[in-house]
Parts: structure tokens; sequence; C-alpha cells
């Protein structure tokens, strides 16, 4: 069951297309920044936790520092699950992407392809 092509739909489809592409790069590229960000807290975190382990250890008075390493622990996790839904998303968009460009190709071609053919004969 296909769907006849128009050009009117076509232009539609089109400017749908250019419409929401630099939204979807614009969101892509937030994604990126976000994840990278995440990925250098994430280190700045293990750093923190080796900091808070030496202090600890390195104290005459016995500091109790396992509420500390916990929450940094537990900022950690959630980072790492943050972090999980944005690649997630990342992936999802950027198959988005893929698909309306690949649709916009073969809409593209079924437009062109028609161009082609003369008009005295439609049913081609």
């Amino acid at each position: 069951m296909s769907v006849p092509v128009t050009p009117g739909r076509d232009v539609f489809a089109e400017g749908l297309l250019e419409l929401l592409k630099p939204a979807v790069q614009q969101l892509d590229s937030h994604v990126h920044a976000v994840r990278e960000s995440q990925g250098g807290l994430c280190g700045q975190h293990i750093d923190s936790r080796s900091e808070l382990c030496k202090i600890n250890e390195d104290q005459k008075v016995a500091l109790d520092l396992d509420p500390y390493v916990k929450k940094l622990l537990n900022a950690r996790r959630r980072v790492v699950l943050v972090n999980n839904i944005l690649q997630n998303a990342q992936e999802r968009l950027r198959r988005l992407n893929h698909s309306v460009a690949k649709e916009s190709a073969r809409r593209r071609a079924m437009v062109d392809s028609g161009a082609h053919h003369s008009p005295a004969s439609p049913n081609k």
C-alpha cells in the first residue's frame, strides 16, 4: 500500500524537514557537549574520592569521611545514569535523523523521476 506522491505533500515534507533539522542538530550537539562534560565530571569525582580517602588515611584524628564518600558514590551513580539516558537519546536522534534523511531522499527521487516523465503519460 503506497501513498500517492503529490507535489504539495512533498513540499510540506521538505519544509518540515528543513524546519526540524536545525533543532535536531542543535539538540544533538548539546547532548554531545553534556556527555563530554559528564565524562570530565566523572573523572573529577574519582579524583575527589581518592583525595578524600587519602585525607582520611593521613589524618591523625580519625575523621569519619564515609558519609561523604557515600554521597560521592551516589552522585557518581546518578551521573552515570544520566549519561546512559543521554547516550540513548543521542542514538534515537541519530536514527531519527537518518530515517528523515532517507525518507527525504526517497521522496526527492520520486519527485525527480516524476519530473522526467512527460505530462502526457500520467500512469508512469
